[in-house]
């Protein structure tokens, strides 16, 4: 899923880094062609898994670190942006997330983080990493040109 030259950020659980984090992807997403309207939506997505990683993969642990990669999608067809976050925490089941829709969560203050992910991009895999931790893959692809 990952190819090309990617740009590769390491930094401790610290929310001050979100507004860096998201600067990177706004630039690197529109070097990979992706649109204000899709570039929004990386966004979103981009700081709601790293907020993720920092609250609940590390645990708000400042000596554990982020890890970021943005890939560009140059040679894929559509092409679009693949963007790896990786925590250092000590995981979890992916299966065992409640279901943010069911009528007993709907009013909550959190946990949508993950449904909105895999609502705002074309693809989104959430495991635990090789190297440690958790990991979430996600992509956006360029859409087509409206004529």
């Amino acid at each position: 899923m990952l190819r090309g030259q990617s740009v590769r950020l390491d930094f401790h659980s610290t929310f001050d880094m979100l507004d860096f984090v998201q600067v990177v992807s706004d630039h690197v997403g529109r070097m990979a062609g992706l649109d204000d309207e899709a570039l929004h939506w990386v966004g979103v997505a981009v700081r709601e898994s790293v907020i993720n990683a920092i609250k609940h993969g590390n645990a708000n642990d400042a000596r554990k670190r982020v890890h970021v990669e943005f890939t560009p999608l140059n040679e894929d067809t559509p092409p679009g942006l693949a963007i790896r976050v990786r925590d250092e925490g000590e995981g979890f089941d992916p299966s065992t997330l409640p279901d943010c829709l069911a009528p007993e969560n709907l009013l909550k203050s959190s946990g949508r983080g993950i449904f909105l992910i895999r609502s705002f991009m074309d693809e989104m895999l959430l495991q635990r990493a090789p190297e440690g931790g958790m990991e979430v893959v996600m992509v956006k692809r360029v859409q087509p040109q409206q004529v």
